[in-house]
């Protein structure tokens, strides 16, 4: 028989559990102030053991924890602390796959859009948001599946087309759909959607364009309050009609265009650049040198209308513009030396005719080269013993010899022309919603924060393969994407103008400090935090070091969320 003080010990060993909560509690935390619970509740009607509301922040924190989501999620609760990171307790079989796949189901009959449209208004709203730049953008995501009931003509009923299309993802085998998305403020989206997988970017820009204005309505952006910022998808007669004066615009005016290829030529030529210097905060490397920009502001005209456009030169070349410039230059000395080493094995009779071919060749038009000729005369000897030692000329031929060079200017002309792109606008010189060249630039650079972002949707330590078998399911996965990745970008948006306002920076990477924190490095820092319950009441296993300490200060968070469960 067990002493009782044996007995009681047990007991106390047993009621002390360990969970990671890692950085959760944080996401937890900004998803409460975006009353993503109470708003999905509010909009998705369910009579289920488990409210819709709360699933969903399940999803959230499982995208975010770092492992491959939206699967097994059941076993993910199994190992946390419910009720410190939903607010309530709940048990692991709330999360199962049938039941998460009616939430689902659900959802969809509610409409992610609207879903979203709500919370992102509200976000607008409590994060004081800046809505002066809209960037649109759109990617692929491949699926694994046949899909064939949502790939023909018979799929009217499906809210999108699973089929094959041009694969920014290089995977051209894989059936795919895409994903557009909205975003202000650099990389917050605030609307997001699926699209047929064959759809073209010029086509969905153009729907977009018809309901742009309606839906910045929506979170009070007047028309002609926004910068409509887009890639050179955008740019088509249709589109451009569209826009008009109503909707301001910056774009990348396609290369296939003449009045592209006429300013670049126009700009290198007059040699008459805005010196912009080096615009990226982040510290140069050997590896990855600072670009320098420099600028030339001219105008163009497409169908009929006229149009700013501002030719921006680089000197960073990407590897692919590299490749092209070699691969062009090789090619036009090649065709050169080809024709001369013809040339060097013809034999003339005369200095005239050999002078005629030289002058005749020399006349070849090339781009990039030169060739140095000149006339050789070439003896033939006669045959037989030499007489007093000395070979006796039979006649003398002539022939053409000489080398190819490159023409300097012109090499260095090419390379200038083919470090720029031309950005095009209808924004104005002056008057309220003004941008001068450097403004214009720097708004369009901006974009690349929406890159960033479908990089996060397609980290497959985010979403792993898509293997839902319904598109409805799939696109509330899109859903839950984004609302995931609003969470993200909104932490490091605000780690940034903590930085900006109070002129402090945060630890970085390798005991360094950082004026670009990210949430990534956010996770990181918090990778050991583990929470301690003994008899119901939460400690931390250890406590917070003075870096964690600095990121909740920047984020505006308490200490307490690691221990204390809060209810929305």
């Amino acid at each position: 028989m067990k002493m009782p003080f044996e007995m009681e010990k047990k007991k106390k060993r047993e009621e002390i559990i360990a969970y990671a909560v890692r950085h959760l509690p944080i996401i937890k935390e900004f998803a409460m102030k975006l009353g993503i619970v109470q708003i999905i509740n509010e909009l998705v009607p369910s009579q289920m053991d488990e409210d819709p509301g709360t699933v969903f922040l399940g999803m959230i924190l499982d995208t975010l924890s770092g492992r491959s989501p939206l699967y097994r999620l059941d076993e993910f609760f199994e190992n946390q602390d419910t009720e410190l990171l939903l607010g309530k307790t709940a048990k692991p079989e709330a999360f199962k796959d049938y039941s998460v796949a009616r939430v689902l189901d659900k959802a969809y009959e509610t409409g992610s859009i609207k879903i979203f449209t709500e919370i992102s208004r509200r976000t607008v709203f409590l994060f004081d948001i800046d809505t002066s730049h809209v960037s649109f953008d759109t990617t692929s995501v491949s699926v694994y599946g046949e899909y064939e009931q949502y790939c023909g003509e018979g799929s009217v009923d499906a809210p999108f087309i699973i089929a094959h299309g041009y694969s920014k993802d290089h995977r051209p085998d894989l059936k795919q759909f895409l994903v557009s998305m909205l975003c202000v403020d650099r990389n917050i989206p605030i609307l997001g959607g699926t699209e047929d997988g064959n759809a073209s970017d010029k086509t969905i820009n153009n729907a977009v364009l018809s309901s742009v204005s309606k839906h910045l309505a929506k979170f009070g952006i007047a028309e002609g309050a926004y910068i409509y910022i887009a890639d050179s998808a955008v740019v088509t007669e249709e589109n451009l009609k569209q826009m008009g004066d109503s909707i301001l615009f910056i774009t990348r005016l396609p290369a296939t265009y003449n009045e592209c290829a006429r300013v670049v030529r126009e700009a290198v030529k007059k040699d008459e650049w805005e010196d912009i210097g080096v615009l990226s905060e982040t510290k140069p490397t050997k590896n990855r040198p600072a670009a320098h920009y420099k600028l030339h502001e001219s105008e163009v005209e497409l169908y009929g209308k006229k149009y700013r456009s501002i030719v921006v030169h680089s000197s960073a070349h990407d590897k692919r513009r590299k490749k092209r410039i070699d691969r062009e230059l090789e090619t036009d000395r090649k065709e050169i030396e080809l024709e001369l080493k013809k040339l060097s094995k013809q034999r003339f009779y005369c200095f005239e005719d050999a002078d005629k071919a030289m002058q005749s060749h020399l006349a070849t038009k090339s781009k990039y080269h030169a060739v140095d000729a000149s006339v050789v005369e070439t003896p033939k000897y006669k045959r037989g013993r030499p007489t007093n030692g000395e070979k006796q000329i039979d006649r003398i031929f002539f022939g053409v010899t000489g080398r190819v060079e490159e023409k300097p200017n012109a090499v260095e002309k090419f390379k200038q022309e083919a470090g720029c792109f031309v950005l095009l606008t209808n924004v104005a010189k002056e008057g309220k919603m003004a941008r001068n060249s450097l403004e214009v630039l720097k708004a369009y650079k901006d974009q690349h924060g929406i890159e960033q972002n479908f990089g996060f949707l397609k980290d497959p330590v985010i979403v792993n393969s898509i293997f839902l078998k319904k598109p409805e399911r799939i696109e509330v996965l899109g859903l839950v994407l984004l609302l995931s990745l609003l969470i993200w970008r909104l932490l490091e948006r605000a780690m940034r103008n903590f930085i900006e306002k109070s002129g402090q920076d945060l630890p970085g990477w390798k005991n360094r400090r950082t004026r670009k924190p990210t949430s990534f490095m956010l996770g990181t820092k918090f990778a050991g935090v583990i929470v301690l319950k003994i008899d119901g009441e939460r400690r931390l296993s250890k406590p917070l070091t003075s870096q964690q300490k600095e990121y909740l200060h920047a984020l505006g968070v308490r200490c307490d969320v690691f221990t204390i469960p809060k209810n929305e």
